[in-house]
């Protein structure tokens, strides 16, 4: 686990870049998710029609395409407007929102869910979830390897987890990354006993995980895989018995989304509009990694050392500690061998369900999100290179020059996708090398005072 000190200094930074966040809401996920908090609380129902009106008529969306997919004529199986976002990010916003309204009724702000406190509330509540992944991703890696502030910091920093936790925190993707990162760690508190409180815990944050983004379930198969292994050489009753209970308790987290669909659509599962955009044989998974339109390890190379750091790991490399000295039940030798084996698995179905989806390339959103929900495994790889990089000067520094040209090609990035200066439906490699290595270095000191004190002036900029 961290120390005292460790998530002291973290809380603390958290809290001095709160004037980073960006307190808005923009585009139709976003809509979409923030629908189901607001619907439900204020007009107790899951009508969505005033609420897409709104977002479309005070022009926080022009985009004619939500128009014609959310305000036409467009319904879903109960003759409802669809809504594709799952309910967990309303679930985990509700305390902010709760927040908010508060606050409205206190400043004369309008309560009636639109007005800034509440966009301020839930947009704040995204990037400390994000932040919370941040501890919880340091806290597994530290568990394994013996290390993880600077692995992960360095992954926030050089991913699309910085985009989303600060930039555009009204999308699930912080939320996902919590909700991943405390399912895995709640797993790796188990793993070592099985005991049936534990395994509670762990199918009700998997219901949770479900729910904040359906791709997210595929990371129960790490967790399933390592319980069939031990339930292998334990007593047949009790390892049924836990498995019973993980089960059930998975619904019961997942509960919540199935009574929504059942709302919604009128049938538990989700709108037949939604499964129509998978096609299972994954036709797109190596473009989902390698494609210059929003490919994985072409928006975000930094991510090769990453995942080549758990290869390694699997393959029984990358200098961990030995087991035994964590009084929580460590991970040593063999063990992180078998899990990093097992986080390979959970990327490469991540990898499997991304590819699957028409709608693989993100187009307009920044980077490859889809796989912001990875950063714990991420961050796992990156520890495993660190430790191997510590014996001599030269691959140190070789590691320390690669991460730094990773992290700033993702600040970059940004700059550029915020300032429109580049293609958002697909990178430009020279264009893009050439803005982040040469113009922007010169410009970031004006850029960064201008997002903190002038953040409208970035928005909806027309293309240079």
């Amino acid at each position: 686990m961290l120390t005292r000190r460790e998530l002291l200094a973290l809380s603390l930074a958290f809290l001095v870049s709160l004037p980073a966040v960006t307190t808005r809401l923009y585009a139709s996920d976003e809509v979409q998710y923030y629908a189901w908090l607001r619907s439900v609380a204020l007009d107790r129902d899951v009508d969505f029609e005033n609420e897409y009106r709104h977002f479309y008529e005070t022009g926080v969306i022009r985009d004619q395409g939500f128009r014609e997919t959310f305000l036409g004529d467009r319904l879903n199986e109960k003759g409802r407007r669809i809504n594709f976002g799952p309910v967990g990010c309303a679930i985990l916003w509700a305390p902010f929102f709760a927040a908010g309204h508060v606050a409205a009724l206190a400043t004369g702000a309008p309560a009636d869910g639109y007005s800034q406190p509440y966009i301020s509330a839930i947009t704040y509540g995204s990037a400390a979830y994000g932040w919370l992944a941040v501890l919880l991703t340091a806290a597994i890696v530290r568990r394994l390897t013996g290390r993880g502030i600077a692995a992960v910091l360095v992954v926030l920093a050089g991913t699309p987890l910085l985009f989303y936790v600060y930039v555009a925190p009204g999308f699930a993707h912080a939320a996902s990354a919590f909700a991943v990162s405390l399912f895995l760690w709640l797993w790796l508190r188990a793993r070592t006993v099985w005991t049936m409180r534990d395994v509670v815990l762990l199918g009700l944050a998997g219901g949770l995980m479900a729910m904040v983004r359906e791709q997210d379930l595929f990371f129960v198969a790490g967790p399933a895989v390592d319980f069939l292994r031990w339930a292998l050489t334990a007593d047949r009753t009790r390892a049924a018995r836990v498995a019973a209970a993980g089960v059930a308790s998975f619904l019961l987290g997942y509960a919540p989304q199935l009574l929504a669909y059942k709302a919604l659509n009128g049938h538990f599962g989700p709108t037949e509009l939604a499964t129509r955009k998978m096609t299972w044989t994954s036709p797109h998974a190596a473009g989902v990694l390698f494609s210059p339109e929003h490919g994985l390890f072409a928006w975000t190379p930094l991510l090769l050392v990453a995942v080549a750091g758990l290869v390694l790991l699997a393959a029984g490399r990358g200098g961990t500690r030995s087991a035994g000295r964590d009084a929580a039940g460590p991970a040593g030798g063999d063990d992180v061998t078998w899990i990093a084996r097992l986080g390979l698995l959970m990327f490469a179905l991540q990898v499997y369900v991304s590819g699957s989806v028409e709608s693989w390339t993100v187009a307009g959103a920044f980077g490859q999100r889809r796989f912001v929900a990875n950063t714990p495994l991420f961050a796992l790889g990156l520890a495993a290179v660190l430790g191997m990089a510590r014996g001599t000067r030269a691959p140190r520094v070789a590691l320390l020059v690669a991460l730094t040209l990773g992290v700033w090609w993702n600040l970059g990035l940004m700059a550029q996708f915020g300032l429109n200066r580049m293609d958002r439906q697909r990178l430009t490699l020279a264009d893009n090398a050439y803005a982040t290595f040469i113009e922007l270095p010169a410009e970031s000191p004006a850029l960064a005072w201008r997002y903190l004190t002038d953040r409208a002036s970035f928005y909806r900029q027309p293309p240079e």
